[in-house]
């Protein structure tokens, strides 16, 4: 079992540390209810060093890149990052990932925990053939995520960087809590905005020091991945290993939108293919109309107990005060409004089909 650099940090800070990905993390602090609502209204601070980073380097770094992603990085500017999959041989998906384009001929990949040994030799695989400079940092470098409407408030003094001048989806190489060369990414997996450092392991327990110093008069607090779980639900965004995997299809997950065609991409002649007939089952979200949390694996059945499919993501919504889940169903009963029910163990629990996110911001 692996500690990222602050292991010991949040075991002082009184943290349930559980394994996830190899990585022994913390999943909580004071409970998963006030940690989500700390980043709902607030800003906390958020340990994701377990995440993979690989750099790309030289005049086929974007070559390599377009092979082995969905989406056009070649519409990348530096300062820019942009949301992709990483397409298999045989229609699913290896993993979803950011890519970053820090300078003309370097970019960088931010991959899954559970992911990083099969992405490197996936990604190597494929490069044997075009010869960019691919280097592992996982073991190197870490990532905090700071999320909440105040982040860019309770952080400003910790950066030289304007930093309500990062837009959505762009970064910048600057300062941080006394650090330099430090990536700071108006990214997150929360829906609340804030922002993901990017810094080495030797310089990641100055910037958390400094971080909740910096944030303690807007009520910071070190958030666990048990709240990251409710945060990223309520807005619909996909876990790897839960809504998407090696056997999922791309548009049956609704990813199309980063699947393009204006490249040639692993796989990318099957998919074009798929993409011209309507997907035979769609992943849907839905709240439940009754008393209960839908967990992963429980079916989804239709009006006269029929399994029609299962949840791969549920629980109970914290911002919402309800049970929410996404699962994948045929596409007639995909269609937001549609009745379904979730067979939570002897219940038959009424949900309906509804449009993401289902937490709108504030």
């Amino acid at each position: 079992m692996k500690n990222t650099a602050l292991t010991k940090t949040h075991e002082s800070l009184g943290a349930k540390m559980v394994p996830f990905a190899g990585y022994l993390m913390p999943v909580s602090y004071e409970g998963v209810n006030i940690e989500h609502e700390t980043v709902r209204n607030a800003v906390g601070v958020f340990d994701v060093s377990h995440m993979g980073e690989f750099l790309v380097e030289g005049p086929d770094a974007l070559t390599l890149i377009q092979k082995v992603t969905s989406n056009d990085a070649s519409k990348l500017t530096i300062g820019k990052a942009q949301y992709s999959y990483i397409p298999n041989e045989s229609g699913g998906i290896v993993d979803d990932l950011i890519v970053y384009r820090i300078k003309d001929e370097l970019y960088l990949l931010v991959v899954n925990a559970s992911n990083i040994q099969k992405d490197w030799d996936h990604i190597s695989k494929y490069n044997k053939a075009i010869g960019a400079k691919i280097r592992n940092i996982s073991e190197d470098y870490s990532l905090l995520a700071i999320q909440g409407p105040k982040a860019i408030e309770a952080m400003q003094s910790l950066a030289s960087t304007d930093l309500s001048e990062i837009k959505f989806y762009n970064f910048v190489v600057s300062d941080f809590a006394g650090i330099d060369h430090v990536i700071i990414s108006a990214t997150g997996y929360t829906g609340s905005g804030g922002f993901e450092i990017y810094c080495k392991n030797e310089e990641v327990k100055q910037i958390w020091d400094k971080v909740l110093e910096a944030g303690a008069e807007f009520g910071i607090k070190p958030i666990g991945l048990a709240a990251r779980d409710t945060l990223r639900l309520e807005m619909g965004y996909c876990l790897y290993g839960n809504d998407i995997d090696e056997n999922t299809s791309p548009f049956e997950a609704g990813l199309g939108w980063i699947t393009k065609f204006s490249k040639d991409f692993v796989n990318s002649e099957a998919l074009a293919k798929e993409k011209e007939h309507p997907p035979k089952q769609k992943l849907i979200a839905f709240g439940l109309e009754e008393r209960g949390i839908p967990r992963q694996g429980y079916d989804i059945v239709d009006g006269n107990g029929k399994k029609i499919g299962v949840v791969t993501s549920g629980t109970m919504s914290p911002s919402l005060n309800k049970g929410i889940g996404m699962g994948y169903v045929p596409s007639v009963f995909a269609e937001p409004g549609s009745k379904i029910h979730i067979q939570i163990r002897k219940n038959s629990v009424r949900a309906t089909v509804v449009k993401l996110p289902f937490y709108k911001v504030k």
